[in-house]
């Protein structure tokens, strides 16, 4: 095994790039290092061009690994790995968003890029990776127009943190932001944070580019050394009588197609489809199969040029919003909560189901189990587009989005100890044209205040756009971009918060890079139309509504002692599972003896009821109408533990001696009683042995005379003149006892 390590400080800690003859026959191919967390990157070229198609066929894939983590993961009947999980596609994504736009989009060579997880400790694979996917294209044979830089930037105490662990993610950041880039330029971005400034990112993303300069100066050093000298490839272009064809005729419609308020395009489409005729009638046969690509050319050209000089497609002003509506509720009523949103054409229902604590999700993360109490899915049907299409299933680019989505309103959900509910958000996009990823924060905020959530404020969501024009550093930033400004623009700039800050961000480019000025104004630009929908958002709704809805269940929330757990339990939890049948209910108890009751009325305070009575301990002095239970010659015994239906678990029982019966000497015990009659008792004590001696006569000193009792003529059996009375005798050892008889529930 030949190898070649080349190693540099970055973060506070040694990055590895090894590359050797392991995976010989790609392209290129790097194992690169950071701590204990390890990733192999290959980069393959296909050999052979594909003909007929209109678009670069890149592929990148993010494969995890479960013996990364040391352990055998997997259901107990599969052991191996299946699907990915989220975690892993937004990794992919991530990798897959940065290296494209680097590569000249009229290849029609397949590209493969496929990163391996091989070990994961304290760091994070996704900057390794990207790092690793950097260096196998930038290495190989392949056109690519790298390397780039990527760097993992937290900030906690006012302080940055290149690169934090898990560890110090899962202590809390103020802002958690993945920044790649190249020559002092972002051309990727995602940020999660809990409602930061504008100037706070944009100090930030300053800093994220100063670690990934270092990062570039370490490949291109690596790249002039062990690089290959890169393929080179002919691109066909569109003879002279084609162009001189399309500059007479279809040229000076150009214009009129692009900018048009025609809702569907069908002016571009219907230009398209002349110029294809017009070159079977008049061109070479061989233009026929570079015409789709030199018309999308030229309706990008005349796009740019007509944005720059103030022009939109649909005839907004720059930062002007299409039209909005917002409502909240009065879609579905069995769902907890609804909201509706409208961008212009961009129209999103979002739905939102209420569970307890039993229904969070647990998955399989690189540091152990993480549980979700807050799930954000987002659909994209083919209808929404007016087209037709399989339906069922996600795909990266709808995990993608309701990953963001999740990201932007995590920040302003309530704590679990104020709010214990597990959250779940469907949003439908039911019509798109742009941004429905941000109009699905919008449509879920709405959910959430319609639900009763008590979110900490209104989150809206604005995606921005931008034209540059290279040459002579010209842009323009569109506010609210659809369909075509997405499509044929340089950058995809989504922003979400609330009034007072960001709480996340997403940014994707088709150039090279864009520079922190022009993201520093965008975000200003963001800010404006963000309040202007926030306006709209709590017009519909100001606040949360004060109650959850009937339909939702309630989750009532109680403590025991860690002591005590064990008896709401049971013995292989039998008697939790007679509660549960008995109330209709979820019990979920925690570690520190929480418990929550997930149900609705009354089965859940049933539950409670039930459980506070399994629990409860009795104290000297409390007061109870008791029930006579059995009667004998030194007393009665009283059960004053109300009724539970639980098998095998009898109420609390306590001893009335004869001497506690009345304020006088009471001739026989079996006068003064019958089984089941209701008698006034104070507990007079619980002695060492836990059992409870009760009184009548402390309680109620008048009921004995109401009952006619009087004196009797000899002592009590059992009882003795006062000063002259042996040690308490422990009456009938087993009979007093017996199910637990004069005993306190603990």
């Amino acid at each position: 095994m030949q190898t070649k390590q080349f190693s540099t400080e970055f973060g506070g800690k040694t990055l590895t790039a090894e590359f050797s003859d392991l995976a010989m026959h790609a392209n290129g191919s790097v194992i690169v290092r950071y701590g204990n967390t390890a990733v192999l990157a290959t980069a393959v070229m296909g050999r052979e061009e594909r003909t007929g198609l209109d678009y670069f066929p890149l592929t990148v894939d993010y494969e995890d690994r479960f013996y990364a983590v040391g352990k055998i993961l997997g259901s107990r009947y599969v052991r191996r790995e299946g699907r990915p999980a989220d975690e892993s596609v937004l990794t992919g994504r991530a990798v897959d968003r940065t290296a494209r736009p680097l590569f000249d989009q009229r290849l029609r060579v397949d590209v493969q890029v496929v990163v391996t997880v091989l070990s994961i400790g304290d760091d994070g694979p996704d900057v390794p990776a990207i790092v690793a996917g950097s260096l196998a294209l930038a290495v190989s044979d392949i056109p690519w127009a790298g390397p780039v830089g990527a760097v993992r930037l937290g900030k906690k105490a006012g302080e940055f943190i290149i690169n934090p662990t898990y560890q110090q993610r899962a202590e809390g950041l103020e802002v958690d932001m993945l920044v790649c880039g190249k020559d002092g330029l972002v051309n990727m971005l995602e940020i999660g944070a809990h409602e930061a400034s504008e100037e706070t990112l944009a100090d930030g993303l300053t800093t994220a580019l100063d670690a990934i300069g270092k990062l570039e100066v370490f490949q291109k050093d690596i790249i002039e050394k062990i690089g290959k000298e890169k393929k080179t490839f002919v691109f066909r272009e569109l003879s002279e009588e084609a162009r001189a064809l399309f500059t007479k005729e279809i040229a000076p419609q150009l214009d009129g197609a692009v900018f048009t308020k025609n809702r569907d395009n069908t002016k571009v489409g219907e230009l398209h489809d002349m110029w294809k005729n017009l070159l079977k009638e008049h061109a070479p046969l061989e233009d026929i199969g570079v015409a789709d690509a030199y018309f999308e050319e030229q309706i990008e050209n005349t796009f740019g040029v007509g944005i720059l000089d103030g022009k939109r497609p649909d005839g907004r002003e720059r930062n002007e919003i299409r039209p909005l509506f917002a409502q909240a509720g009065g879609i579905a009523p069995m769902v907890h909560g609804t909201g509706v949103f409208y961008r212009g054409e961009t129209h999103v229902l979002s739905a939102l189901t209420l569970g307890g604590p039993d229904d969070t999700q647990t998955l399989d993360g690189h540091d152990g189990e993480i549980e979700k109490r807050y799930m954000h899915h987002y659909n994209f049907p083919p209808f929404s587009t007016g087209e037709t299409g399989r339906m069922g299933g996600t795909n990266r680019r709808m995990i993608g989005h309701g990953a963001l989505a999740e990201k932007a309103l995590i920040p302003v959900l309530p704590a679990k100890e104020a709010f214990p509910y597990t959250i779940r958000i469907v949003s439908e996009v039911l019509s798109s044209n742009g941004s429905s990823s941000m109009a699905s924060v919008c449509g879920s905020t709405l959910a959430l205040m319609d639900a009763g959530v008590p979110i900490k404020a209104p989150v809206a969501g604005i995606a921005m756009g931008v034209v540059l024009k290279p040459t002579t550093k010209e842009y323009a930033i569109l506010t609210d971009i659809q369909g075509p400004e997405d499509h044929y623009g340089d950058m995809d700039f989504k922003v979400a918060g609330t009034k007072d800050g960001v709480t996340a961000v997403q940014m994707d480019v088709k150039v090279g890079g864009v520079p922190v000025a022009l993201l520093t104004e965008a975000f200003g630009q963001a800010k404006e139309a963000r309040l202007k929908i926030l306006g709209v958002i709590t017009n519909a709704i100001s606040a949360p509504r004060a109650e959850i809805p009937a339909t939702a269940p309630r989750i009532l929330v109680t403590k025991v002692t860690k002591e005590q757990i064990g008896l709401v339990i049971g013995g292989g939890g039998k008697t939790v599972n007679q509660i549960r049948e008995l109330t209709g209910t979820e019990i979920t108890i925690e570690e520190d003896g929480t418990v929550f009751v997930t149900g609705k009325s009354p089965g859940a305070e049933e539950a409670v009821r039930l459980i506070h009575e399994i629990t409860r301990e009795y104290k000297a002095g409390e007061r109870f109408d008791g029930v006579v239970t059995r009667i004998m010659d030194f007393g009665a015994f009283v059960k004053i533990g109300a009724d539970t239906g639980i098998t095998g678990m009898k109420e609390a029982e306590g001893l009335v001696h004869v001497s506690e019966i009345a304020p006088f000497r009471i001739g026989n015990v079996h006068d003064a009683f019958k089984e089941g009659e209701k008698v006034p008792v104070i507990i007079k004590e619980i002695d060492e042995m836990h059992r409870i001696n009760l009184s009548i006569k402390q309680a109620d000193p008048e009921w004995a005379a109401r009952k006619g009792l009087v004196a009797g003529d000899a002592p009590a059996p059992g009882d003795r003149p006062f000063g002259d009375r042996p040690p308490r005798r422990d009456f009938g050892g087993g009979e007093r006892h017996g199910g637990h008889g004069g005993f306190p529930r603990r």
